[in-house]
């Protein structure tokens, strides 16, 4: 039978090839951010700004026109516009239409891009790619070239005129027409817009910088003399602890290690409160995720304040100082040069190359350890910040070693803990389900009582085997948050991990809170009895009922609680006294502590002062008998005994139905 093609059948034919600026339309996300056209914009401002870093300019104007428009205009070289000596197409046409073209790829001895800001080299064609429209203009050599883009296409063929006199003498401006088709806000977000455009002032010392919009007319220019050191300074949020500590530093010609050029500025700053302000750069680009630049400061920082501290014998025994401590209170702004970046991902946010660690550390390290040498001071209450960050780290995790052995390292999720360690102070409550677990969390003293919330009735564990406890969760909880193994009435347990003076038993004031009572009470006495031994565990007693007396003559209302019909009555019985007949009386019947709210939890069952709270003890009954009199209730074998003891006492049961 001959074989038939269907449509999903993959041969040859299936493979297709994508051309020019065709994968960025069909995959933007892949080459720039696709929340706001922002970060296509930014890709014809870097260019601006790799033409300053390059010396070959000195302005940088961006206009937000009526129309959605943005336009950037540099006092650059000009891009070129003769044919390409390979492509036999106009250079300024590669540039805006070809992945993969661009300046910056040529590195070599008198490159046109020493440093610059990609190694990608997708760039201002990805722009082109996702823009309506593009119009460029390149002025250079005494003329004048110009090109219209419409979705990456070439629409008005390249069109050279002469310069007038009144043209500038060379630059370029390429105006944007971003398409909405691409993005999910078509607005730019005008505050990360300024931060861009201030910080590539601040990076430029001497380049002047605006933002122009149409719409109000308004200007704002932005041109740094001191650059980092202004900058940080003016955005700190809080003063700093020591005086600023900045420099800079870059390979010459006779550094084996790196490129004539490579290197970088910063300025330092260290505060005791607020949040750290931290902004690094590549050739330029804003590096919002850090990178190896940043990693590279940290370390020249860790080992000049390490340094200083060894040679004054300012650490104290027992602290060991790692770069986190000196870094933690840190902020900067740190500029790096890079011949050949190596971004994570097309938008580069964060930087990769190796290199760049031990080239910023190798420039920070010298500079700081001069500077603390020259401002002993300085370097010592610098110390001072380090070593404090390095005790507090420490204790903490000395807490968590202490916490680990006590069997505290796996505590339960649900459990919430209390903040206090004094076993004479400390309670956990065991609480029957999740909204009552809730209340009692909100409810409870947080310093010392525990919560920890059960999950529908507890296991029968009367003839459960010890070994085979724990493949039951809620035990094995149970067992972990009081920190004490199972254990038989004649064996020597290790209360030592016991972490709670009193392990509380809270349950319904109903018929279905008493079983799990009871359940609980068969656990203990089976399997913990050491602890109902020693006096650590109890039932608390929450109320059935509520009453609202109201208000009579100059007594106020009063709202009380009753443990049970009996206490209710009793109440009813003194407000009648009292002139406030039963039937004006409000009562209310708890369903259960979930119905609670934590205020009248903590009144009426956690608080010391007012709570009822039952030690469990064996009473009158030996162990023995105590064993034999539980048998009888909550063995699996005993139903004939346990129908004997209804038929006994079966009328002297109160049943709640």
């Amino acid at each position: 039978m001959a074989s038939q093609t269907t449509p999903s059948s993959y041969g040859e034919g299936s493979i297709r090839v994508l051309k020019g600026l065709e994968p960025v339309k069909q995959r933007p996300g892949m080459y720039t951010r696709t929340d706001n056209p922002l970060h296509i914009i930014q890709e014809v401002l870097d260019n601006a700004a790799d033409e300053a870093l390059a010396g070959h300019g000195k302005k940088i104007a961006v206009v937000l026109h009526t129309d959605g428009s943005v336009s950037v205009e540099d006092d650059g070289r000009g891009i070129p516009f003769g044919l390409h000596p390979e492509e036999k197409a106009p250079v300024i046409e590669l540039v805006f239409t070809r992945l993969h073209a661009g300046g910056k790829f040529d590195k070599g001895q008198g490159g046109a891009y020493s440093f610059s800001g990609g190694l990608h080299g997708v760039g201002v064609s990805v722009t082109n790619a996702l823009a309506k429209r593009m119009e460029v203009s390149s002025h250079r050599e005494g003329q004048v070239a110009r090109l219209v883009f419409a979705g990456g296409d070439v629409v008005e063929k390249l069109s050279l005129r002469k310069q007038a006199s009144a043209d500038r003498k060379q630059g370029t401006t390429v105006r944007v027409w971003p398409d909405a088709r691409y993005f999910e806000s078509a607005a730019l977000p005008m505050a990360e817009l300024v931060h861009l455009l201030r910080s590539k002032a601040v990076l430029m010392p001497g380049v002047s910088v605006t933002l122009t919009t149409e719409k109000n007319g308004e200007t704002q220019q932005w041109l740094y003399k001191a650059g980092l050191r202004d900058y940080l300074l003016q955005n700190l949020a809080a003063d700093p602890v020591i005086p600023l500590f900045e420099g800079e530093g870059f390979a010459d010609a006779s550094n084996e290690s790196f490129a004539e050029g490579e290197g970088a500025t910063w300025a330092v700053a260290f505060t005791e409160e607020g949040q750290p302000l931290r902004e690094s750069y590549v050739n330029l680009i804003p590096t919002t995720a850090g990178g190896t630049h940043d990693s590279g400061l940290r370390d020249g920082l860790f080992q000049a304040v390490k340094s200083f501290i060894e040679l004054h014998a300012l650490l104290p025994k027992g602290v060991k100082l790692l770069p986190e401590d000196v870094f933690a209170r840190a902020s900067y702004v740190l500029s790096a040069k890079v011949l050949d970046p190596q971004f994570q991902g097309q938008i580069k946010e964060r930087l990769n190359s190796r290199d760049a660690v031990r080239l910023v550390s190798g420039f920070v390290r010298p500079a700081l350890e001069l500077w603390l040498n020259q401002h002993v001071e300085h370097g010592k209450k610098l110390a001072e910040l380090a070593i404090r960050a390095a005790q507090t780290r420490q204790r903490a995790s000395q807490k968590v070693e202490k916490r680990k052995g006590s069997g505290v390292a796996v505590l339960p999720g649900k459990l919430t803990d209390c903040e206090s360690r004094d076993l004479n102070h400390n309670e956990i409550f065991l609480v029957e389900g999740d909204s009552a677990g809730g209340s009692a969390k909100m409810g409870r003293d947080k310093e010392c009582q525990a919560v920890l919330p059960l999950r529908g009735k507890v296991l029968n564990t009367w003839e459960v085997e010890r070994d085979r406890l724990f493949a039951n969760t809620e035990i094995h909880d149970i067992s972990v948050a009081i920190g004490v193994d199972p254990h038989g009435p004649n064996d020597t347990p290790d209360l030592s991990g016991l972490r709670y003076g009193k392990v509380c038993i809270l349950s319904d004031a109903d018929v279905d809170g008493s079983h799990i009572q009871v359940l609980l009470l068969t656990l203990f006495f089976r399997h913990f009895p050491k602890l109902i031994e020693a006096g650590h565990v109890y039932v608390a007693r929450p109320p059935l009922f509520r009453v609202d007396v109201p208000a009579r003559g100059k007594k106020p209302a009063t709202k009380q609680y009753a443990l049970d019909e009996g206490e209710l009555q009793a109440i009813l019985d003194k407000s009648g006294k009292d002139g406030v007949p039963a039937d004006k009386c409000q009562i209310s019947r708890f369903k259960g502590l979930g119905e609670m709210s934590a205020e009248q939890l903590w009144e009426t069952t956690l608080n010391p002062d007012t709570r009822r709270l039952l030690p469990v003890q064996l009473g009158g009954l030996d162990f023995a008998a105590t064993e034999a009199l539980m048998t009888q209730l909550m063995g699996k074998g005993e139903a004939a005994a346990r129908r004997e003891l209804m038929e006994l006492h079966g009328d002297a049961i109160e049943i709640d139905v």
